[in-house]
């Protein structure tokens, strides 16, 4: 396997082994950087088009990322490295271990030399600086734009001149810094200004401080900040003592840290980067939010004991008690009095008057270079007394809440923060218990909450006969998981932590939150919210965002609502405790009915459909999401399978059989566009159950030619010929004729797979004379004849019957289905010997199957292109054509790879 490593910090470049590999032009090079910029992270196919083409995209800019995207994954397949390109809607993630990518190793050595002696740092800080190979993104397009590389290289840079000026390397940096410096960078004037006092050259301090004060006066309208200000000061008076003595006498609140963090490598950065602009002199407020027991406390007093030396006035430290469940908040009268403690005031001195404290609060700290930590504030107001009027002091909030008055009246930066990576997560419990082999399983049982990590980390640490297979077995149960994630008592676990965050929620939104505890699945949106609830769209989507607000759920993509996995089992609790038998009925009945009118409106932009169910009428235009067209359709499904999948499982386990062949039978139409063998299959064999529980002789016969679909589509042991039989026994009894036509369709296509040539097409006949001209059915007839037809090597009638299908299918205006007959042409074309008419047909056919991302087609289409291009020597494209199908068919006809691997091998 190759080592493969990703440089963003100069012309943008793939290494294997140090080795530079071709990967294209400026497009394919934009899409690295904006892929590994993020890595594990998704970035929005919308925001991709964005960030290559800016506000004037072409046409088929969706078509040539889906291009580059392939292009990127056979050359990292062909490494054989440890990075890939996953498709994760709405857009594609890049999963590589972090380190590998050139930008996250900086931030990464940026951390590493923060808690390290100044040798160290700067050794540590000087690698980090080599990784700079030239202009940052470099061959990409102009558009493409990550400001935050140079605030990066600053804050290393600057960071290594800091370890540098405490070794006393002061003439090495007056050589460096002297050519740079800008009269407009004070950080970096400030260095310099340190570096020649502490040289002997106090004169050429007070010089370059005037040059400085000139060119802001002249450029800005302003003196220079209160640091570059108050390091003049100390300069002119002669008193400007060694770094380590200047902070000796400095107030620290701060209480211990753990000894060590675990990841939270990109929210260090984050913040380094705040410390960075307030030392510039802008006024900083940091919120850091997520959920309870995610870490911020943790991350925050760590990352403060880390910076401390960079607030030379000290650090004040208080906790807001916002939400503690045994105290109630602390009011702002008595957090300023311990901070007017702290700061040296005298009890007696102290005002008695909120105002009169705030004031003189306000004037002890005026001017003063120091960080404020508000930790587990509830709300904005308990937080906006204790904000200090300098900007030379930072604050940094922690909260529960998102504090969004602080970011609207204060300007303030907010950070969520997220679970732990799953390596990290690892190395937590490590910490506490030592290394063991089911910690990786551990840590995903806990969901990678730090809070529940540290717990299960006690657990094992508290008992060493305890063994981690012992506790996974324990987790693994999901209605005992969380009682299993608390120490010493029900105070201490993370269910607790929960229920505080529930109990402060406001009455409307505890109710939605109790009421999505009853929908199955693990994502939510304000449509399905609005069925569930019964209330508009507009007023569920704001129940929604508050309590993403309150982090207690989070909002991944526009309208897309996924609570943490502890957080859902705690809702799955909440709702069977609080919502009694009749109103968990109405929630799953209502959340039934929403899935089969969405669903049975997607499936319709998909393709025709030869069956009768109708759910246009369960909900209206506004209660239901906006689907123009066949990639919305096509995308909502991709995005909403698991949750469909749990709404069978709760629907079945109800005795709902109804719905739930049903809705099985709605998925159907996804699945053939979309196959996947597994999931369909157990759809599939759902609905057949459920229609037979139900006595439903037609939901039998259409989940019966359901699963005869799968086995056509996979090639699997007797082409569904069973299931074809029994539905048109079945089908008999009915007055269905759409029915009918469609099991003898089925049947038809089952005995040609088999061989039965001669009752195939009889069949097929029959199927399209049965047809009375249905549009959707008659094409399907006329296209299954034809392919019998040519397994019996009847090629002319085959070609006539495909030519008919085709005209159909471009009535219908069915891209999916104009794809497949083009396809079926170029095969039969082939065979015919026609070709350049086999050619014509093959690409046009790919050419839709890629715009409709339709893979498992594309793969079909590329395999038959190859062949045709095989047949007209033209060796290195079939090559390219089938090593393509290859890897598209490991993914989704992993069974069928083999053929199309022996192909590939046998080109000269």
């Amino acid at each position: 396997m190759a080592e493969i490593r990703f440089q963003l910090l100069g012309p943008v470049q793939l290494f294997a082994d140090d080795v530079p590999v071709p990967i294209g032009g400026p497009g394919v090079r934009g899409l690295v950087a904006l892929l590994a910029l993020q890595p594990g992270k998704v970035v929005a196919l919308d925001d991709i088009i964005d960030a290559l083409w800016g506000h004037d995209p072409p046409a088929t800019a969706r078509t040539i990322v889906h291009g580059n995207v392939s292009h990127l994954r056979r050359v990292l397949r062909e490494l054989r490295g440890d990075a890939t390109i996953l498709t994760t809607p709405p857009g594609y993630r890049l999963v590589v271990e972090p380190g590998r990518i050139d930008v996250h190793r900086a931030r990464a050595l940026l951390e590493r030399a923060s808690v390290a002696g100044p040798e160290t740092a700067a050794a540590l800080l000087g690698e980090a600086l080599a990784l700079w190979q030239g202009p940052v993104l470099g061959g990409v397009p102009e558009s493409v734009r990550a400001p935050e590389l140079a605030e990066l290289r600053r804050a290393v840079h600057g960071a290594r001149v800091d370890a540098d000026l405490n070794l006393g390397r002061h003439a090495e940096l007056i050589v460096e810094l002297s050519p740079i410096a800008d009269p407009l960078e004070e950080r970096t004037a400030g260095q310099l200004m340190r570096a020649l006092y502490h040289a002997g050259r106090r004169g050429d301090a007070l010089e370059l401080y005037r040059t400085v004060s000139r060119a802001t006066v002249a450029t800005l309208g302003v003196e220079p900040g209160a640091e570059l200000r108050w390091l003049h000061e100390r300069i002119l008076h002669d008193d400007l003592a060694a770094p380590v003595e200047e902070h000796a006498k400095a107030i620290s609140q701060l209480p211990a840290a753990v000894p060590s963090l675990a990841g939270r490598t990109d929210e260090l950065a984050w913040l380094d980067a705040l410390v960075t602009r307030a030392e510039a002199g802008e006024t900083t407020i940091a919120v850091v939010t997520g959920t309870a027991g995610v870490g911020k406390s943790t991350l925050v007093v760590w990352w403060a004991h880390r910076v401390a030396s960079r607030f030379p006035d000290g650090v004040l430290f208080a906790s807001l008690r916002g939400f503690d469940p045994h105290h109630p908040p602390l009011e702002p009268a008595e957090l300023l009095t311990q901070f007017l403690l702290g700061l040296g005031v005298e009890t007696a001195k102290i005002p008695e008057l909120l105002h009169e404290r705030v004031a003189l609060y306000r004037s002890l700290i005026a001017g003063r270079r120091m960080l404020v930590l508000l930790d587990d504030a509830r709300t904005a107001e308990q937080v906006r007394p204790l904000l200090p009027p300098s900007a030379r002091t930072m604050t940094v909030v922690t909260s529960r809440s998102r504090l969004d008055g602080l970011a609207v009246s204060n300007v303030a930066k907010q950070r969520v923060l997220g679970t732990l990576a799953p390596d990290d997560a690892v190395r937590l419990i490590e910490e506490l218990a030592g290394p063991a082999g089911h910690n990786h399983t551990l840590a995903r049982l806990c969901g990678y909450l730090p809070l529940a990590l540290r717990i299960a980390g006690a657990r094992l640490s508290a008992s060493p006969q305890r063994t981690a297979e012992e506790l996974v077995d324990e987790l693994g149960n999901e209605r005992t998981r969380l009682a299993g994630l608390q120490v010493d008592g029900a105070d201490d676990g993370v269910r607790a932590a929960f229920d505080v965050s529930f109990r402060g929620l406001p009455d409307e939104i505890a109710e939605t939150f109790l009421q999505l505890g009853g929908v199955p699945g693990v994502m939510v949106g304000p449509h399905l919210m609005a069925a569930v609830a019964q209330i508009p769209v507009a007023e569920a989507r704001r129940r929604l965002r508050a309590l993403a607000a309150h982090n207690l759920i989070e909002e991944t993509a526009r309208d897309a609502f996924v609570p943490h996995d502890l957080v859902w089992l705690y809702l799955r609790e909440l709702a069977e405790q609080g919502l009694d038998e009749k109103e968990r009925e109405a929630t799953l009945g209502w959340t039934i009915r929403y899935y089969q009118a969405v669903a049975d409106r997607a499936r319709r932009r998909l393709a025709r459909v030869a069956d009768r169910l109708d759910f246009s009428r369960v909900l209206t235009d506004d209660e239901l999401p906006p689907l123009p067209g066949f990639a919305e359709a096509q995308a909502w499904f991709a995005a909403e399978w698991p949750n469909l999948l749990a709404v069978l499982d709760a629907a079945y386990a109800a005795g709902r059989h109804d719905d739930v062949w049903q809705l099985a039978l709605l998925g159907h139409t996804y699945r053939v566009a979309c196959p996947l063998l597994d999931e369909w299959t157990r759809m599939a064999d759902l609905g057949v159950a459920a229609a037979e529980a139900a006595g439903d002789v037609a939901g039998q016969c259409w989940l019966r030619l359901t699963r005869t679909e799968i086995a056509l589509t996979f090639e699997l042991p007797g082409a569904g010929l069973a299931d074809a039989e029994r539905a048109r026994e079945l089908a008999a009894g009915l007055e269905d004729h759409r029915l009918v036509t469609a099991a003898d369709l089925q049947l038809g296509r089952a005995l040609s797979r088999l061989g039965d040539h001669g009752r195939a097409v009889e069949r097929l006949r029959e199927a399209v004379a049965e047809s009375g001209g249905d549009p959707v059915l008659l094409g399907q007839a006329l296209s299954s004849c034809a392919e019998a037809e040519k397994r019996a090597g009847r090629f002319s009638d085959a070609l006539g019957h495909q030519l008919a299908a085709l005209r159909v299918d471009r009535e219908l205006g069915d891209d999916d289905r104009v794809a497949g007959s083009l396809g079926t042409l170029a095969e039969l074309s082939l065979l015919a010997g026609d070709q350049l008419a086999a050619e014509r047909y093959a690409r046009e056919a790919i050419d839709l199957a890629v715009g409709r991302e339709c893979v498992a087609r594309e793969g079909a289409l590329r395999l038959t292109l190859g062949r045709v291009l095989r047949a007209k020597g033209d060796v290195d494209g079939a090559r390219e054509q089938l090593a393509m199908s290859v890897r598209i068919y490991e993914r989704v006809h992993p069974k069928l790879v083999g053929e199309v691997r022996g192909e590939l091998a046998e080109l000269p």
